[in-house]
Protein backbone atom coordinates (compact mmCIF):
# COMPACT_ATOMS: atom_id res chain seq x y z
CA UNK A 1 0.00 0.00 0.00
CA UNK A 2 1.24 3.50 -1.10
CA UNK A 3 1.24 6.45 1.97
CA UNK A 4 2.31 9.56 0.82
CA UNK A 5 3.98 11.34 3.75
CA UNK A 6 4.34 15.10 3.70
CA UNK A 7 6.66 17.00 6.41
CA UNK A 8 8.87 19.90 6.23
CA UNK A 9 12.35 19.97 4.93
CA UNK A 10 14.06 21.06 8.43
CA UNK A 11 16.69 19.15 10.59
CA UNK A 12 14.43 17.72 13.17
CA UNK A 13 11.21 16.37 10.38
CA UNK A 14 14.33 14.98 8.80
CA UNK A 15 15.66 13.35 11.52
CA UNK A 16 12.03 12.22 12.55
CA UNK A 17 11.70 10.73 9.30
CA UNK A 18 15.03 9.28 8.44
CA UNK A 19 14.34 5.66 8.97
CA UNK A 20 11.26 5.66 6.66
CA UNK A 21 12.61 7.79 4.05
CA UNK A 22 15.95 5.22 3.96
CA UNK A 23 14.15 1.87 5.24
CA UNK A 24 15.80 1.42 8.54
CA UNK A 25 12.84 -0.44 9.73
CA UNK A 26 10.53 -2.70 8.71
CA UNK A 27 8.24 -0.78 7.00
CA UNK A 28 5.25 -3.94 6.80
CA UNK A 29 3.51 -3.68 3.34
CA UNK A 30 3.46 -0.28 3.08
CA UNK A 31 5.87 1.81 0.80
CA UNK A 32 5.88 5.23 1.57
CA UNK A 33 6.26 8.97 -0.76
CA UNK A 34 8.07 11.41 1.20
CA UNK A 35 6.91 15.17 0.30
CA UNK A 36 8.49 18.14 1.41
CA UNK A 37 7.08 21.63 1.62
CA UNK A 38 7.15 24.25 4.10
CA UNK A 39 5.00 23.89 7.21
CA UNK A 40 2.98 27.22 5.88
CA UNK A 41 2.07 25.34 2.78
CA UNK A 42 0.99 21.76 4.22
CA UNK A 43 -1.05 23.18 6.58
CA UNK A 44 -2.78 25.00 3.89
CA UNK A 45 -3.06 21.96 1.67
CA UNK A 46 -4.64 19.66 4.65
CA UNK A 47 -7.19 22.64 5.28
CA UNK A 48 -8.28 22.75 1.45
CA UNK A 49 -8.23 19.06 0.49
CA UNK A 50 -6.98 15.61 1.56
CA UNK A 51 -3.83 16.05 -0.12
CA UNK A 52 -1.26 13.70 1.81
CA UNK A 53 -1.96 10.51 4.07
CA UNK A 54 0.46 11.71 6.47
CA UNK A 55 0.98 14.95 7.33
CA UNK A 56 3.28 17.79 9.57
CA UNK A 57 1.11 20.61 10.29
CA UNK A 58 0.96 23.22 12.83
CA UNK A 59 -1.60 23.13 15.70
CA UNK A 60 -3.04 26.33 14.83
CA UNK A 61 -4.09 24.92 11.26
CA UNK A 62 -5.66 21.31 12.60
CA UNK A 63 -8.11 23.46 13.76
CA UNK A 64 -9.23 24.18 10.07
CA UNK A 65 -8.26 20.47 9.08
CA UNK A 66 -10.12 18.44 11.69
CA UNK A 67 -12.99 17.52 9.32
CA UNK A 68 -10.43 15.72 7.36
CA UNK A 69 -7.64 14.50 9.83
CA UNK A 70 -7.07 13.12 12.87
CA UNK A 71 -3.76 13.91 15.43
CA UNK A 72 -1.11 11.33 16.14
CA UNK A 73 0.13 10.76 19.73
CA UNK A 74 3.66 10.75 18.17
CA UNK A 75 5.33 13.51 16.39
CA UNK A 76 5.09 16.85 17.14
CA UNK A 77 7.13 19.46 18.17
CA UNK A 78 6.31 20.87 21.63
CA UNK A 79 8.03 23.94 22.95
CA UNK A 80 9.69 22.84 26.41
CA UNK A 81 10.23 26.19 27.81
CA UNK A 82 11.90 27.69 24.90
CA UNK A 83 10.16 28.41 20.95
CA UNK A 84 8.97 30.96 18.90
CA UNK A 85 10.83 33.89 19.64
CA UNK A 86 10.16 37.59 19.56
CA UNK A 87 12.94 39.74 18.34
CA UNK A 88 14.24 43.37 17.54
CA UNK A 89 17.04 45.11 16.46
CA UNK A 90 20.35 45.06 19.12
CA UNK A 91 20.71 48.71 18.87
CA UNK A 92 16.95 49.06 20.60
CA UNK A 93 17.95 46.89 23.37
CA UNK A 94 18.12 49.60 25.60
CA UNK A 95 14.49 50.80 25.34
CA UNK A 96 13.12 47.06 25.43
CA UNK A 97 10.55 47.79 27.84
CA UNK A 98 9.09 50.47 25.73
CA UNK A 99 9.33 48.53 22.81
CA UNK A 100 7.68 46.17 23.96
CA UNK A 101 4.46 48.15 25.38
CA UNK A 102 4.46 49.28 21.85
CA UNK A 103 3.86 46.06 20.09
CA UNK A 104 1.77 44.86 22.35
CA UNK A 105 -0.73 48.24 21.92
CA UNK A 106 -0.33 47.81 18.21
CA UNK A 107 1.40 50.16 17.35
CA UNK A 108 4.21 48.54 15.52
CA UNK A 109 4.02 46.03 12.96
CA UNK A 110 5.68 42.67 13.76
CA UNK A 111 6.86 40.20 10.92
CA UNK A 112 5.28 36.97 12.25
CA UNK A 113 6.07 33.46 9.50
CA UNK A 114 2.17 32.59 8.53
CA UNK A 115 -1.04 33.40 9.92
CA UNK A 116 -1.63 29.44 10.14
CA UNK A 117 1.82 29.05 12.44
CA UNK A 118 1.22 28.01 16.28
CA UNK A 119 3.90 30.52 16.60
CA UNK A 120 2.08 33.19 15.17
CA UNK A 121 -1.60 31.78 17.54
CA UNK A 122 1.05 32.01 20.28
CA UNK A 123 1.70 35.48 19.61
CA UNK A 124 -2.08 36.31 19.62
CA UNK A 125 -2.18 34.66 23.00
CA UNK A 126 0.60 36.56 24.67
CA UNK A 127 -1.10 39.50 23.13
CA UNK A 128 -4.28 39.52 21.29
CA UNK A 129 -4.09 43.19 19.86
CA UNK A 130 -0.46 42.85 18.31
CA UNK A 131 -0.36 43.75 15.12
CA UNK A 132 1.37 41.48 12.27
CA UNK A 133 2.52 40.98 8.91
CA UNK A 134 3.03 37.60 7.30
CA UNK A 135 6.31 36.95 5.44
CA UNK A 136 8.11 33.46 5.25
CA UNK A 137 9.34 32.50 8.09
CA UNK A 138 13.45 32.46 6.35
CA UNK A 139 12.54 36.66 5.09
CA UNK A 140 11.82 37.98 8.35
CA UNK A 141 15.41 38.33 9.62
CA UNK A 142 16.71 40.27 6.48
CA UNK A 143 13.72 42.50 6.51
CA UNK A 144 14.33 43.55 10.14
CA UNK A 145 18.14 44.22 8.96
CA UNK A 146 16.28 46.52 6.05
CA UNK A 147 14.70 48.39 8.24
CA UNK A 148 11.47 47.32 7.26
CA UNK A 149 10.09 46.00 11.03
CA UNK A 150 11.30 46.89 14.18
CA UNK A 151 10.15 43.48 15.30
CA UNK A 152 9.84 39.50 14.54
CA UNK A 153 8.72 36.41 15.39
CA UNK A 154 11.16 33.75 14.38
CA UNK A 155 11.24 29.95 14.68
CA UNK A 156 12.93 26.99 13.11
CA UNK A 157 17.08 27.76 13.59
CA UNK A 158 16.25 31.72 13.43
CA UNK A 159 15.79 30.33 17.58
CA UNK A 160 19.56 29.79 17.52
CA UNK A 161 21.04 32.49 15.11
CA UNK A 162 18.91 35.81 15.54
CA UNK A 163 22.30 36.89 18.19
CA UNK A 164 24.61 36.10 16.16
CA UNK A 165 22.73 38.23 13.21
CA UNK A 166 22.56 41.32 15.34
CA UNK A 167 19.11 40.70 16.96
CA UNK A 168 18.05 40.16 20.62
CA UNK A 169 15.45 38.85 22.25
CA UNK A 170 11.98 40.48 23.49
CA UNK A 171 10.37 37.61 24.66
CA UNK A 172 10.54 33.42 23.86
CA UNK A 173 6.51 32.34 23.82
CA UNK A 174 7.68 29.23 24.60
CA UNK A 175 9.11 30.12 28.17
CA UNK A 176 6.46 32.36 28.62
CA UNK A 177 3.56 29.54 28.41
CA UNK A 178 6.04 27.74 30.54
CA UNK A 179 5.56 30.03 33.28
CA UNK A 180 1.95 30.84 32.16
CA UNK A 181 0.84 27.10 32.40
CA UNK A 182 3.12 25.76 35.62
CA UNK A 183 5.28 23.99 33.31
CA UNK A 184 3.42 22.57 30.37
CA UNK A 185 5.08 22.31 26.77
CA UNK A 186 4.30 24.98 24.16
CA UNK A 187 2.38 23.27 21.69
CA UNK A 188 3.70 23.96 17.53
CA UNK A 189 3.87 21.66 15.23
CA UNK A 190 2.03 17.94 15.25
CA UNK A 191 1.42 14.87 12.34
CA UNK A 192 -1.90 14.18 11.36
CA UNK A 193 -3.41 11.19 9.05
CA UNK A 194 -6.51 11.14 6.89
CA UNK A 195 -9.56 9.85 8.45
CA UNK A 196 -10.82 8.16 5.80
CA UNK A 197 -7.91 5.54 6.21
CA UNK A 198 -9.04 2.18 8.29
CA UNK A 199 -8.43 2.38 11.93
CA UNK A 200 -5.47 -0.49 11.02
CA UNK A 201 -3.92 1.59 9.05
CA UNK A 202 -4.28 4.00 11.16
CA UNK A 203 -2.20 2.33 13.96
CA UNK A 204 0.20 0.81 11.37
CA UNK A 205 1.30 4.27 10.58
CA UNK A 206 1.40 5.37 13.99
CA UNK A 207 3.45 3.12 14.96
CA UNK A 208 5.91 2.99 12.55
CA UNK A 209 6.51 6.60 12.53
CA UNK A 210 7.28 5.98 16.54
CA UNK A 211 9.70 3.29 15.55
CA UNK A 212 11.31 5.72 12.80
CA UNK A 213 11.93 8.64 15.84
CA UNK A 214 13.24 5.40 18.37
CA UNK A 215 15.80 4.62 15.67
CA UNK A 216 16.88 8.10 15.24
CA UNK A 217 17.07 9.00 18.87
CA UNK A 218 18.78 5.25 19.54
CA UNK A 219 21.17 6.27 16.70
CA UNK A 220 21.82 9.92 17.22
CA UNK A 221 25.27 9.68 15.12
CA UNK A 222 23.45 8.72 11.71
CA UNK A 223 20.34 10.15 11.66
CA UNK A 224 22.20 13.25 12.19
CA UNK A 225 24.45 13.24 9.82
CA UNK A 226 21.17 12.52 7.47
CA UNK A 227 19.30 15.44 8.70
CA UNK A 228 22.53 17.99 8.68
CA UNK A 229 21.36 19.02 4.92
CA UNK A 230 18.40 20.45 5.89
CA UNK A 231 20.16 22.40 8.42
CA UNK A 232 20.01 25.29 6.59
CA UNK A 233 23.38 26.86 7.70
CA UNK A 234 23.50 25.30 10.90
CA UNK A 235 26.95 23.60 12.05
CA UNK A 236 26.30 19.84 13.58
CA UNK A 237 26.61 21.52 16.85
CA UNK A 238 23.69 24.09 16.00
CA UNK A 239 22.05 21.40 14.29
CA UNK A 240 22.33 18.50 17.15
CA UNK A 241 20.88 21.38 19.23
CA UNK A 242 17.72 22.07 17.20
CA UNK A 243 17.13 18.61 16.64
CA UNK A 244 17.49 17.90 20.27
CA UNK A 245 14.81 20.75 20.68
CA UNK A 246 11.89 19.09 19.07
CA UNK A 247 12.74 15.47 18.93
CA UNK A 248 11.97 13.58 22.14
CA UNK A 249 10.40 11.91 24.60
CA UNK A 250 7.07 14.25 24.04
CA UNK A 251 7.56 13.60 20.32
CA UNK A 252 7.86 9.92 20.82
CA UNK A 253 4.22 10.33 22.68
CA UNK A 254 2.75 13.35 23.72
CA UNK A 255 1.49 11.66 27.21
CA UNK A 256 -0.98 13.39 29.53
CA UNK A 257 1.18 16.58 29.95
CA UNK A 258 1.20 16.85 26.14
CA UNK A 259 -2.34 16.45 25.66
CA UNK A 260 -3.02 19.00 28.70
CA UNK A 261 -0.86 21.40 27.19
CA UNK A 262 -2.92 20.89 23.53
CA UNK A 263 -6.09 21.35 25.00
CA UNK A 264 -5.35 24.38 27.50
CA UNK A 265 -4.09 25.87 24.03
CA UNK A 266 -7.15 25.68 22.19
CA UNK A 267 -9.01 26.58 24.96
CA UNK A 268 -7.41 29.68 25.47
CA UNK A 269 -7.76 30.53 22.12
CA UNK A 270 -10.97 29.95 21.50
CA UNK A 271 -12.03 32.15 25.04
CA UNK A 272 -10.48 34.86 23.04
CA UNK A 273 -11.76 34.82 19.88
CA UNK A 274 -8.63 33.80 17.71
CA UNK A 275 -9.89 30.68 16.72
CA UNK A 276 -13.43 30.09 15.45
CA UNK A 277 -14.45 26.69 17.24
CA UNK A 278 -12.41 23.91 19.42
CA UNK A 279 -11.28 21.28 17.46
CA UNK A 280 -11.65 17.98 17.85
CA UNK A 281 -8.87 16.28 19.62
CA UNK A 282 -9.65 12.40 18.71
CA UNK A 283 -5.74 11.45 18.68
CA UNK A 284 -4.71 7.53 17.14
CA UNK A 285 -3.23 5.70 19.43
Amino acid sequence: MKITIAHSPDSDDAFMFYALAKNKINTLNYEFEHILCDIQTLSAASIDEQKYDLSAISFHAFIYADKYYDLMTCGASMGDNYGPTLISNQNQAHNTEQLLNDIKAGKIEVAVPGLLTSAYLSLKLYSPDIKVKALNFDEIQPAMKNGDFEAGLIIHEGQLNYAKNGFCKLVNLGEWWFEKTNGLPLPLGTNIIRKSLSSEVKADLNELLKQSIEYSLNNKEEALNYALQFGRDLNKEEAAEFVGMYVNELTLDLGQRGKKSVNIFFKEAFDLGLIPKMPNLEFVI
